[in-house]
């Protein structure tokens, strides 16, 4: 099969370790200067699954389910807020001693956790990849026009009966936000950590809660607005995977992380995970950023 080929497929075995009161499955292959891959919200590690074959050759690429999502076990507290992931990915990090010499390829949520992790452990970091990110603290009036409705019914009563019920974020916000749209195929991947009804779909719901939007939720906020301070001075290597056309990273927010220094960026085709529209030159982009931050 051709590399540049998007395939349903996912060539990866999942590892499973115990971290904390559960659980967390992740792809490994094997040996390397790390490069930690962090999904979003829905998704799982699936998502990088034809990005991966392009740095797999250059790099030990790992790529964890957050916990409540993909293959990974339940929270044991049912709580699935910002710091509750970055407790369990804090723990998975440390449990496979991840300390030196990393790469994070961030997207969506596994953004603002990557973002997070970095500037606590800057020691730590050799480069950071990123695209359609959560770079600062945002208001309505910033959020994309037509997703602005559905967000904020999200986080009002009704997004119980949205997600919990419907599962709306699977269903619908998934697959309208790839532009080739999804096969039936890669749907019955992403659903299958949500096909019960009620607490299973916790994780899909809590997620655009936590969105840092005019100031709520504050720790969030504060969280957010600190690693934007140190991403805009740090001189850490970056690559940002600007999406043409995008979603969340576009406009006043783009123009903002194109200010941090030491930053090439790189145009792809896609809506929101465009890791589903372009994932070959992702991947490819992403091998020679390690090439030329090895050198």
């Amino acid at each position: 099969m051709s590399p540049d080929v998007i395939s349903a497929a996912d060539p990866y075995p999942r590892h499973r370790l115990r971290v904390l009161d559960s659980e967390m499955a992740y792809v490994d292959t094997g040996s390397g200067d790390p490069v930690v891959f962090l999904h979003g919200n829905p998704t799982s590690s699936y998502l990088w699954r034809n990005v991966i074959p392009h740095v797999a050759g250059v790099a030990r690429c790992l790529a964890p389910d957050l916990i409540g999502m993909g293959e990974s076990g339940k929270a044991a507290g049912g709580s699935y807020r910002f710091r509750d992931h970055a407790r369990y990915l804090d723990a998975w990090f440390e449990a496979l001693g991840l300390i030196r010499d990393l790469t994070l390829v961030v997207h969506d949520w596994g953004s603002a956790l990557g973002f997070d992790w970095a500037e606590r452990h800057r020691v730590s970091v050799r480069g950071l990849v990123y695209m359609e990110a959560i770079v600062q603290p945002v208001t309505w009036a910033q959020w994309p026009e037509r997703a602005r409705a559905v967000f904020q019914a999200l986080r009002s009563p009704a997004g119980e009966e949205m997600v919990l019920q419907k599962n709306v974020f699977v269903e619908r916000i998934l697959p309208a936000s790839v532009l080739r749209g999804l096969t039936e195929a890669e749907m019955t991947v992403y659903r299958r950590p949500y096909q019960e009804p009620g607490e299973s779909r916790r994780p899909t719901l809590t997620w655009p809660r936590e969105i840092p939007i005019d100031g709520e939720p504050a720790d969030v906020v504060a969280t957010v607005a600190r690693y934007a301070r140190w991403l805009s001075e740090s001189h850490v290597p970056k690559l940002f995977v600007n999406a043409d056309p995008g979603v969340i990273l576009t406009g006043a927010q783009r123009e903002f992380c194109r200010t941090w220094p030491s930053q090439d960026e790189i145009t792809v085709e896609g809506s929101h995970f465009i890791q589903e529209d372009s994932p070959a030159a992702i991947g490819r982009a992403i091998a020679a950023f390690l090439s030329r931050i090895r050198k």
